[in-house]
């Protein structure tokens, strides 16, 4: 029985982990929120540790607000730079395994073709720069660690493009949304499946992967999708604009090649189409 602490229990992706583990045999989950465990208050995170033992450590707890990162930039880099530092360091004195979430934003979004692991970073917003910070604090402190940058992540839960969409569909007649932005929407769903299968497997092949959905998309073509699968296309109008005003930057383009992952724990998951999986979430959530 691997013991596993999530941190950041109450973002969606730590809620989707518990729908896929909640009846696991093999793992044993303990989530915590910021109350119990704050990335920027190492002492307290050293004496939680101090009183559990873990195997592994999924970290989703982050600043993800990108437009208040912009001005909030202090807090931003505390957790996801040196709250990311301050849990590998711990991770390593107590030898647990880190699994750590980052995001496409560290690309400046000038390739015409999926990013790899190994394409230059260079992020054009302090959120994507913070979330650089942590990515590189936990690769030189900490060796066994699973670095996973996704992209447009969406669930049933929390805040995030999927759950907008509709409710903005529900109280408007028209919507407007860019095409400027391409990258792949992500189901969480199958982001925590994809780490538990991991985890399960124990394989040691530590390092950093890119993880999404297959495919590409605008914010426009994705709202399109929702709509479309949700039968709400023909009661709003939806309008394409190749320029939404946004005070944080954004990457223009965002596609990830997650080759490398595939080829590593190929039998670990897969990942399908996005309009595939955002046809499974509403299928299997609205009922």
């Amino acid at each position: 029985m691997k013991r596993i602490l999530v941190t950041g229990a109450r973002s969606q992706l730590a809620q989707c982990i518990y729908d896929q583990a909640h009846n696991s045999d093999q793992l044993q989950l303990e989530f915590v929120d910021r109350e119990a465990f704050d990335l920027t208050q190492p002492a307290q995170m050293a004496a939680y540790l101090e009183t559990h033992s873990f195997d592994y450590c999924i970290n989703t707890a982050a600043y993800t607000k990108v437009e208040a990162a912009e001005s909030d930039q202090e807090l931003a880099h505390a957790v996801n730079g040196q709250g990311a530092l301050n849990l590998a360091v711990l991770c390593k004195e107590h030898g647990i395994t880190l699994v750590h979430i980052s995001t496409d934003y560290v690309f400046d979004g000038s390739q015409q073709v999926p990013y790899t692991e190994a394409d230059p970073v260079g992020p054009i917003n302090v959120y994507g720069a913070s979330k650089l910070a942590g990515e590189r604090s936990i690769q030189e402190v900490l060796d066994a660690h699973y670095i996973l940058r996704t992209s447009w992540l969406y669930s049933q839960y929390g805040h995030n493009f999927y759950r907008s969409v509709r409710k903005w569909a529900s109280e408007r007649d028209q919507l407007s949304i860019t095409t400027e932005q391409i990258g792949t929407p992500t189901n969480a769903n199958d982001l925590a499946q994809a780490i538990l299968r991991l985890i399960e497997r124990d394989p040691k092949q530590y390092g950093l992967y890119h993880y999404s959905n297959d495919g590409q998309a605008t914010w426009f073509d994705f709202a399109e999708a929702i709509l479309l699968e949700t039968g709400q296309l023909g009661a709003v109008k939806l309008v394409k604009t190749d320029h939404y005003p946004t005070f944080a930057a954004r990457p223009k383009y965002s596609v990830m090649d997650c080759s490398k992952f595939e080829q590593q724990f190929g039998n670990i998951t897969t990942e399908p189409h996005w309009k595939a999986r955002l046809k499974n979430l509403i299928l299997t959530t609205d009922k």
